[in-house]
């Protein structure tokens, strides 16, 4: 794709007057070349059951295309009509807290025979008024799909079957891998088999999250396949999956697999939300990208993202523009404000989108001008180049869903409803950002997973032996790794491992230990990594680690009774290098930790990056290896920057830079620089 996508989700339907025009020609002064439409109004377009009508749809397709704006219509299966819900009760998932009532979307059970009937009908009687239209480009299938919690007796049927398949049909195999001897839990009859909701089991609750996870990639693919029969070759299907949520995008999602998912689509969408006004840090753009980008190894959509939204989220001046190429630099081709209009009733009011709710032009919409101009002018220069990561963090569901379990914060018996892997994932994320090491996020069981130089694990906590077979043959073969606390601990199963830990990954981290416990009153002690008082905290967790005779110790405790015990350690084996960090740690130290390893690994002959947060560099390299280097600065103070390269152009203002110039950056800016290649 060598163009920019600029558009907004626009909902004609929502208007509470009639302003199409004046709409479009907004849209076209602020450089927006697409929109999404129809994704939310099912109950629109079937008033009652068989009763369709599309005119909304298909007025906006014609004045759109007559302005020359592409379209992406969205299958509207996400929120279903009163109806469907009054006449089919049982659409309505049954979860864990009880049966659902209609009202609030996305309670459906996306697995009930009556919801998947209607769904396609609607699909195929919209595609079939639609998808020929010379206005539409793609199709977004659902909207931000989940398995909402839905265990009902269907899905439970469907749960023992997948189990069936996973042990050939042997509940003495389950069993055994499931550890349900333990308080009579066992099931010596696939007839007797429990209601899953009720499970005191953390190996049989986490195969249920695996096969909740499935029934999306199912649903998904299923509408995919539909969508395949009204599309031409010039159009794509794509889903906007969003994150867990922390008042905005934050980690991966307990209830999808983004890898696995993405496998049914041309390319992977995203929803992105993210701090905004002095929290802006671009953190949540970069990781959501880092993620989208290498689901698929190509460019990916924003198709949600925020214009004003949350009165705390309405950007200062320069953040919106700042924003835009932020999520260009990680590798969007598309960029979507949820949405177009402010909304005047129900749910999301005062969610805002770039008009407010007077529909007028407005400060957000006018830096949104400049956007879609810049756009406009760059695109066929920044879409040349792709990024290249040396550095990879290895992310898991199934550990999100161990982790969940088995909590390393708080009470162990507790269940974490709140998901802290994904708070230690994004500590460990979060310092390389502000470092400027770029990184891909790839999942554990990725084919791909052994193509980068450097591997991090955090709490890779439940993985198989065979994969950890492999993590060990790649850093012997010169792979470099590095693993947190709890990590390799059960296998698949989340059974534990009967042995020292962490298991089959000592032999390559040279060293175990058998003890756990409490960090109260315990400080890191290190003669190698410098930590300032602040740096030394331990909290949560400590495992207490017996190193092998050559294994260097990069910190130890400083406790009373723990001190003989490694904290950090680091292994050459092989051709490579494994680093073990057994304890809760604080980012400062992190960095620390991280730049320790980098200098001894992957930058033994390279230079490190020197600028840090909130100077932020993220670096194209196109297939002739010219260079594009996106500068931006996360913060209210102007920030300067030396400009390293042997010379290069300002993309913006055109302006030829030299080795050793400063460049300047303004509050919340953004520079791109062409930097072309001497060989």
């Amino acid at each position: 794709m060598d163009k920019l996508l600029f558009g907004a989700a626009y909902y004609r339907e929502y208007l509470p007057m009639e302003r199409l025009h004046e709409d479009i020609k907004l849209m076209k002064e602020a450089g927006i070349n697409y929109v999404r439409i129809a994704e939310s109004t099912w109950s629109t377009f079937e008033p009652q059951e068989g009763e369709f009508d599309f005119s909304s749809v298909l007025t906006v397709l014609d004045e759109m295309y007559k302005n020359g704006i592409a379209v992406i219509i969205g299958t509207p299966t996400y929120a279903l009509p009163a109806w469907l819900a009054k006449k089919y009760p049982d659409v309505m998932a049954t979860t864990s807290s009880g049966k659902n009532v209609y009202g609030h979307r996305q309670k459906m059970d996306i697995t009930h025979p009556a919801f998947l009937w209607y769904a396609e009908r609607i699909i195929r009687a919209l595609l079939a008024a639609t998808a020929s239209h010379p206005a539409v480009i793609g199709f977004q299938i659902d909207n931000e799909t989940k398995y909402y919690d839905t265990c009902s007796a269907g899905a439970q049927i469907e749960f023992v079957k997948y189990l069936k398949k996973e042990f050939n049909n042997s509940t003495q195999k389950m069993n055994h891998a499931f550890g349900l001897d333990y308080w009579s839990n066992r099931i010596d009859a696939w007839e007797d088999f429990p209601p899953i909701e009720g499970t005191i089991n953390a190996s049989l609750g986490c195969a249920f999250k695996q096969f909740q996870r499935s029934l999306v990639t199912r649903f998904l693919g299923w509408q995919a396949e539909i969508v395949k029969g009204y599309k031409n070759d010039t159009q794509f299907i794509t889903h906007n999956f969003d994150f867990d949520w922390r008042n905005w995008s934050y980690g991966i999602r307990a209830e999808v697999d983004h890898f696995k998912t993405a496998s049914v689509l041309d390319i992977t969408g995203v929803d992105i939300y993210h701090p905004s006004q002095f929290q802006l840090t671009g953190a949540e753009i970069s990781f959501t990208g880092d993620l989208a980008r290498v689901t698929k190894d190509q460019p990916y959509f924003v198709l949600e993202t925020q214009a004003q939204a949350f009165k705390e989220w309405t950007p200062f001046p320069g953040q919106l523009r700042q924003q835009a190429w932020s999520h260009v630099a990680s590798g969007a081709r598309l960029l979507g404000y949820w949405h177009w209009h402010s909304i005047h009733n129900s749910y999301e009011t005062y969610w805002k989108g770039l008009l407010s709710h007077d529909l007028q032009p407005n400060p957000v919409y006018h830096e949104a001008c400049t956007i879609g101009a810049e756009f406009n002018q760059h695109a066929a220069t920044v879409t040349r180049f792709s990024r290249r990561s040396r550095v990879a963090l290895v992310i898991s569901n199934d550990c999100l869903t161990a982790i969940d379990w088995h909590p390393y914060h708080g009470h162990q018996f507790s269940r974490d409803a709140l998901h802290q892997y994904n708070d230690l994932f994004r500590d460990y994320y979060d310092t390389l950002y502000k470092m400027n090491i770029e990184v891909d996020i790839i999942a554990v069981d990725d084919p791909r997973l052994f193509r980068y130089e450097m591997l991090i694990f955090p709490l890779l906590y439940s993985v198989s032996d065979e994969r950890l077979q492999e993590i060990n043959r790649y850093i012997a073969q010169g792979g470099h790794a590095i693993f947190s606390f709890k990590s390799a601990f059960a296998d698949e199963h989340m059974k534990v491992r009967t042995c020292a830990q962490p298991g089959i990954i000592s032999e390559a981290i040279g060293a175990h230990y058998q003890l756990f416990v409490d960090p109260d009153r315990t400080l890191l002690h290190s003669e190698s990594l410098d930590l300032s008082a602040d740096e030394v905290q331990i909290s949560n967790w400590m495992e207490l680690i017996i190193p092998d005779e050559n294994t260097e110790v990069l910190a130890r405790y400083d406790h009373r009774y723990w001190q003989q015990y490694a904290a950090i350690t680091h292994n050459r084996y092989g051709q490579g290098t494994a680093s073990y960090i057994g304890c809760h740690i604080t980012p400062a130290a992190l960095e620390k930790v991280y730049r320790h390893l980098l200098r001894n690994t992957l930058y033994q002959h390279d230079t490190m990056p020197t600028e840090t947060f909130p100077v932020i560099i993220k670096r194209g390299v196109d297939k002739d290896e010219n260079i594009l280097l996106y500068y931006f600065n996360y913060s209210s103070e102007p920030q300067t920057v030396t400009f390293t390269e042997p010379g290069g152009r300002l993309l913006f203002s055109g302006k030829t830079l030299r080795q050793s110039e400063v460049i300047t950056l303004k509050d919340w800016d953004v520079q791109i620089i062409l930097v072309e290649s001497t060989k």
